[in-house]
């Protein structure tokens, strides 16, 4: 599938020696759902914005449909729309006049329909004539779609797009994206809500300290890197796992109630009834075991430890 965003060898220093962005290289194929994952100050942000021609790179190359963001600017911000974090925008402003002004703004010339039926999708045409200050946090979170999808982009950036929201918004979020994303619309997104990508995104790329760290299919990373977890409720408390249990990765948990065991999901060996045989002999019981599979939290937050380790043995 082609590349309807690609960026090579990107590096942003800000001023003071800050490193946001090193050598970044990531190619975002044309209508997929594609998750940014990352903790706070990782670069996930200031990436999005060089592409968007907010920030300006300090080294490298980004293309947008095969034009270059800086000598190019027009024609990739014309096939961009961004939906910041932050709400900004004037607030005496009426709803349909915000979004009508927005597609003025990439010189789209006026299409009354296009814009009616934008405010029907996104569950904004009752409020069509109330001020910005009236809408709630989640109207105005979708007032902000609107905005960026007022001149019909190929592209939609939503960084953290349910931040601040509560569950019924969100989902509400979730399906307004996957619908954008079956009309063809290209669809880039930061979030801290690990299942927000697991559920949603054709591909997931973890960022750490302004590095790509891993980029693959979803269900790629879930299979390849996920784990299992066995945990057994024992009958007797234990303070430390047991020499007899040595060979086993073991760990105890629920002050000492629990004894876990994670595993390679892909194994076919994966130890399980060997060490309930060990078990056996040792004389220690238990009284129930659950089985689960790691989730990309999980899988996300291994990835990010494991970096840092590298780096600081490094």
């Amino acid at each position: 599938m082609a590349s309807i965003v690609s960026v090579a060898n990107l590096s942003k220093v800000y001023d003071g020696g800050v490193r946001a962005l090193d050598n970044v290289d990531l190619d975002i194929r044309a209508g997929e759902i594609f998750a940014l994952l990352g903790p706070n100050g990782a670069g996930k942000t200031t990436l999005i914005s060089i592409v968007c021609g907010i920030v300006t790179p300090s080294s490298g190359r980004v293309t947008v449909d095969g034009y270059d963001i800086l000598t190019e600017y027009k024609q990739t911000r014309s096939r961009i729309g961004l939906v910041p974090q932050e709400v900004s925008t004037d607030m005496f402003e009426k709803v349909r006049n915000a979004v009508a002004f927005s597609r003025g703004l990439f010189g789209k010339p006026p299409d009354r329909a296009y814009l009616d039926q934008l405010l029907k999708d996104l569950s904004l045409w009752d409020k069509r004539d109330a001020q910005i200050r009236e809408l709630s946090g989640g109207m105005k979170r979708r007032l902000m779609i609107a905005k960026a999808l007022s001149h019909e982009p190929e592209i939609l950036f939503l960084d953290e797009p349910t931040a601040g929201v509560d569950v019924e918004l969100r989902r509400g979020m979730w399906r307004l994206v996957r619908r954008l994303n079956e009309r063809g619309t290209t669809i880039i997104l930061t979030t801290h809500y690990i299942e927000e990508a697991e559920e949603m995104a054709d591909r997931v790329g973890v960022i750490n300290g302004g590095r790509i760290v891993l980029v693959d299919e979803t269900e790629a990373i879930m299979r390849q890197l996920g784990k299992r977890r066995l945990a057994l409720t024992l009958a007797d408390r234990m303070e430390a796992v047991p020499d007899a249990l040595a060979d086993w990765k073991l760990s105890l948990a629920d002050e000492g109630h629990q004894l876990i065991y994670s595993f390679d999901a892909n194994d076919e060996q994966t130890g399980i009834p060997s060490l309930l045989a060990r078990m056996r002999d040792a004389g220690i019981g238990f009284t129930d075991l659950d089985t689960s599979k790691s989730s990309l939290e999980d899988i996300f937050v291994d990835l990010v430890n494991r970096r840092d380790e590298e780096e600081t043995v490094a």
